[in-house]
This record gives structure tokens, C-alpha cells and sequence, in this order.
């Protein structure tokens, strides 16, 4: 069975993707966060590593058929973190470097050539550009969780993406404020992970990334949390009113035995003798029970209660 985070992969690697700046940035994205830049004999190349053979597939034959990009398996390497194996694929060469510079990666100058660290402006300079980013960034190093739907717990929503380096990821949070999403930055040992917890961000997000079942999925799990959580807030506030009921009855029935272990109930008037009667002949019934017996308002059996309780006190 899929988990949440393939079932939202598997929805963006389904969708067609389209020569040109798009394609660019969703590569450029995938590198960065689930790559690194290489080099041979002084040519530069690129390694991704993943453990989903879908997504591998995707790289391959979206990098082969629009950029003309041809990757080999290197070897698996073991994710201590994950507990899994992943296979590791490579890209050197002319058309691998050239790619490279195209996607914001590699730049070059007078001195030769370096690393670049942020996330090129004129990469994802449209709308569109940026969703692919997005959506490359999450291909990466995403993942995606929900709350267990047998848990009452208020919390369990977590998105994150993560990333090499803090430069990367704090201009891909500044990507993610031009749609009005914001995002935290934290520090995960080497890595930079971008991640919010908020249901109504990550439903922005999914909807962002067109994963349209994910998000009706999302959608279901929120519902039911919701009723779940309302029934529990129902639930705990009917224990409360029940607790309070019993704390002020036992508290009333303790004054009244005090008044008749000292002066007698006969020595009340006969409206407070009525209702200490009333109380000591139905221990566990409410006040508006009570009021109801007495065919008095509330109001005036909170009164007369309150003055047994001054009474009790004044003889204790």
C-alpha cells in the first residue's frame, strides 16, 4: 500500500511534462535535492539517488527525451535514515555540463568554473517555472504525512522538503511566498529542511502542484479528524459539566449534614429546609432537577443553596 508521499509523486510524475524552462526547473529542483554535482577528469556531471524506480524512470526518460541527457546506474548506496537501499545513477560530460549551466547549477566565468548555491532568478523567473520547481523540489527530497484517522490528536500534519543547502532552501521558501505560502527553515544536521504543518498550507501546496486526488484524499482526513475532534470536545465538555455537578453537590450535601449535626435542619427556614430536604433525598440530582422539584427557578435554588453553604460555614 502507498503511503501519502508516493500516492503525491506518483500524481506529479503522471503529468505530462513539457519541453522548455518548465522542464529545466523541475530537473534543476530534482538535482538539488536528491543529487549533487560531480566531476571527472575535469568535466563536470551530475548523481541523483532515489529509491523509487518510478521516479528514476521519470528522470531518465524525461532527461534522455528533452535534453538529450543519458544517465547510467554508478551503484546502491545504503540510507541509514531510511533503512533502505538506493540506486544511484550519473551524467557527465559536455551535454551533462552544459545542462548543468542551463539549470542554474553550474556557472562560469574569467576564473573557470563553480558551484552555485541559490536558485537562479531567471530560472524561475513565471509561474509556471516555479510550480515545476516545486513540484521538482518534492520529487526529491519530499514527504508528506497525515494524522492517523483513529487518533483524536489535533496535530499530524507535516510537508517538508529537503535540501542540500541553506541557500537553496531559503530562496525556494521566497518561491513559495510568492504564493503566499510560508514556509520554516530549519537545520537538519548538514541539510536545510523547508516545511510547514498547517492542513490549509499543505492543501494550497497539493493544489499548486495539480495533485488533485492527493488532495481529495487530504480533504477526506481532515473531515473526519474534525468530527473526531468535535465529538471528543463534546465529550469532555459534558465530563466537565459532570464533574462540577458532583464537586457542588457533595459540597452542598456536606454543609447540609454539618447544619443538622449542630443546630438541626428544623432551626432553617422553611424554604432553605426545603431544599436541604429535597437535596439529602436525591444526592446525584442536577440543580435543574432540583429547581424543577421544588417548582422554583434556578436561579433562587442557587440562592437558598449558597446560603445553606454560608450557614455551614458559620458554624464550622
Amino acid at each position: 500500500m502507498q503511503n501519502f508521499t508516493e500516492e503525491i509523486k506518483k500524481e506529479i510524475i503522471s503529468a505530462p511534462v513539457h519541453s522548455g524552462r518548465g522542464a529545466v526547473c523541475l530537473l534543476s529542483a530534482f538535482i538539488r535535492t536528491s543529487g549533487s554535482v560531480i566531476s571527472r577528469d575535469g568535466v563536470y556531471g551530475f548523481e541523483i539517488i532515489t529509491e523509487s524506480e518510478q521516479i528514476a524512470e521519470f528522470f531518465m526518460s524525461t532527461a534522455e527525451n528533452i535534453f538529450g541527457l543519458h544517465l547510467t546506474v554508478s551503484g546502491a548506496k545504503f540510507d541509514a535514515l531510511g533503512g533502505r537501499e538506493k540506486l544511484a545513477f550519473e551524467c557527465i560530460g559536455e551535454s551533462a555540463e552544459n545542462f548543468l549551466k542551463e539549470a542554474g547549477i553550474v556557472g562560469e566565468d574569467g576564473d573557470g568554473r563553480y558551484l552555485i548555491f541559490g536558485i537562479d532568478e531567471n530560472l524561475v523567473s513565471d509561474e509556471i517555472s516555479m510550480i515545476s520547481y516545486i513540484k521538482g523540489a518534492f520529487l526529491g527530497g519530499g514527504s508528506c504525512t497525515l494524522p492517523d484517522e483513529n487518533s483524536y490528536s489535533r496535530t499530524g500534519y507535516h510537508f517538508e522538503i529537503v535540501f542540500s543547502n541553506k541557500a537553496t532552501a531559503s530562496e525556494f521558501c521566497d518561491i513559495l511566498a510568492e504564493f503566499e505560502i510560508l514556509a520554516k527553515l530549519v537545520t537538519r544536521k548538514d541539510l536545510a529542511v523547508v516545511y510547514v504543518k498547517s492542513k490549509e498550507v499543505i492543501s494550497d501546496l497539493l493544489n499548486l502542484m495539480s495533485c488533485r486526488s492527493s488532495l481529495q484524499k487530504l480533504g477526506k482526513i481532515v473531515e473526519i479528524k474534525e468530527r473526531q475532534n468535535n465529538a471528543n470536545r463534546v465529550n469532555n465538555c459534558s465530563v466537565s459539566n459532570i464533574d462540577k455537578t458532583v464537586t457542588a453537590s457533595v459540597k452542598q450535601v456536606q454543609a447540609i449534614e454539618i447544619i443538622n449535626q449542630t443546630i438541626g435542619l428544623k432551626s432553617l427556614s422553611k424554604p432553605i429546609f426545603d431544599v436541604a430536604v429535597c437535596r439529602l433525598a436525591d444526592k446525584n440530582a442536577s440543580m435543574k432537577e432540583l429547581s424543577d422539584r421544588l417548582n422554583i427557578s434556578k436561579s433562587c435554588l442557587n440562592h437558598r443553596m449558597r446560603k445553606i453553604i454560608e450557614i455551614a460555614q458559620s458554624l464550622s
